[in-house]
């Protein structure tokens, strides 16, 4: 990187002396954990937590390409974390509504 792109970046209205870059910086954390927590058995996960978190990343995936200026790093994890939070809810869904999950009866 040249001096000047790095200087054009450190000075961008959403660059490192901002809230606009170090808010989805840390976020990322969210998608690691939820990364992490693909090992973890499906019934231990929560439908309002993964909900709630999927729901919050799809909104604030939108509004970071409405404002100014765009912030393509909020967009980016925002999608990354909606993205695996869908995905654990699919893991319980198909955890809780498939056949093979369900134990038999005693009279089956």
């Amino acid at each position: 990187m040249t001096a000047s792109r790095l200087q054009a970046f450190w000075n961008h209205p959403a660059g490192p002396k901002t809230i606009f870059f170090w808010a989805p910086a840390f976020k990322w954390g969210l998608t690691i954990a939820n990364v992490v927590d693909f090992e973890k058995p499906p019934d231990e996960l929560s439908y309002p937590q993964q909900t709630a978190v999927a729901a919050s990343s799809i909104i604030w995936t939108r509004y970071s390409t409405v404002i100014t200026p765009k912030n393509w790093n909020l967009f980016g994890v925002s999608l990354a974390t909606a993205g695996t939070c869908l995905y654990q809810i699919s893991r319980k869904l198909k955890h809780d509504y498939s056949s093979e999950a369900r134990p038999l009866a005693v009279n089956e």
